[in-house]
Order: structure tokens, then sequence, then C-alpha cells
């Protein structure tokens, strides 16, 4: 007997994946404003006088010194909360004194607890003296301390 020769199958090829075509997006148009209507007052006034509303008013005058000017801030150490301070010559702080300080957004008043040249402590500083003075609130630079009576 005769042996038949298997017939060899070709191998399908392998197929491609399809290339798929990437969207454009499209850019959204940005929203309308509504428009604004003018009231009929507005639109009737005049423009002088519409300028002159527009001005903001004077700020409202500075209330008067809580005392004598001695001294100002010229450093402030937030770790510790600490202000170095310049006294105006002709001028004395004690521990025990009450003081005000003001400045741009600080207003706040408090009795001397602690004063530091050097580091070391002292109980009155005198005219010219840069000190170190614990303070109760944040300070800046440039505030102006004031002894109250």
């Amino acid at each position: 007997m005769a042996k038949k020769a298997k017939a060899k199958r070709k191998k399908a090829t392998a197929k491609r994946p399809a290339i798929r075509k990437k969207t454009l997006k499209v850019a959204k148009k940005p929203a309308r404003k509504a428009p604004t209507r003018r009231t009929a007052a507005k639109a009737a006034a005049p423009k002088a006088a519409r300028r002159k509303a527009a001005r903001p008013a004077a700020p409202p005058p500075q209330p008067p010194a809580p005392g004598e000017r001695i001294g100002v801030v010229t450093h402030y150490y937030g770790q510790v909360s600490v202000a170095i301070i310049k006294l105006e010559p002709d001028m004395a702080l004690r521990v025990g004194d009450n003081i005000h300080i003001r400045g741009h957004t600080s207003d706040f008043g408090q009795r001397v607890e602690s004063l530091q040249i050097g580091h070391a402590a002292v109980s009155a500083v005198g005219p010219s003296d840069d000190f170190g003075l614990k303070v109760t609130a944040h300070v800046r630079e440039h505030d102006v301390v004031y002894k109250v009576k």
C-alpha cells in the first residue's frame, strides 16, 4: 500500500489590526456674558455727575496717638514672638510699663513683661537702645511704639 502524502496546509496570514482614526477635539466656544442693562436713572445722568459718584471718598482721619512715641520696630522674629525696637533719643522704658504698638495692620496694647539687650535680661532700657521685647501679637517693621500713660 502506498502511503498518501499529507497535503500541507498553508498558514493563514496574520491580520493587522485596523488603524483607528483619531477624532479631532472640537474647541468649545466660550460662554457669552449676559448683556448689562443700564437703569434709566444712570443712562439719563450726565457724564460729569457719573464721574463724581465713581470717585472714592477720602479715607477717615487717623485716631489720635495713644500716648508718647518712644520707638520703632526694626525687626520681628515670628517663631518666638519677639520684636526688636529702636528707642528714640531721650526716651526710656521699664518692665511693667504699658505700651501700644500701631502700624499698617497691627494695633494693640500690652504690658512690658521682659526686655533683653544682647540676649541678657534687663529691667530698663535707655535712650537710643536696640532691645528685644516679647510681644503678644504679630508686629511688622516700621510699626510705631507708644508709651501709654
